[in-house]
């Protein structure tokens, strides 16, 4: 996208799990992202069992669990919604 190489956001498609890990480390940097990170293995193994291409939002919770589960984007991507549930769920 336009809008991307304007940003310098651009890479070449990874072809090694090191590759994608150093461009999931220019993410963080770029955007000061402080959420832990997951970077799929080269082999898109969590891709295949989650379905989370184009993007999907889940939430694992303490004890790794998968608490809530999104439905597919780009029509299901629902931030607000994934924000409610954890305001709900947020003890006092």
């Amino acid at each position: 996208m336009a809008s991307n190489e304007k940003d310098g956001v651009c890479y070449a498609q990874p072809r090694t799990y090191e590759e994608r890990v150093s461009i999931a480390r220019s993410f963080v940097k770029a955007t000061g992202y402080a959420l832990p990170l997951y970077v799929d293995r080269i082999d898109d193994r969590a891709e295949e069992l989650y379905a989370g291409w184009p993007e999907r939002l889940y939430v694992i919770d303490e004890r790794g669990t998968i608490a809530y589960k999104g439905e597919p984007g780009p029509f299901g991507f629902e931030p607000g919604e994934v924000e409610a549930w954890l305001r709900a769920r947020k003890p006092e």
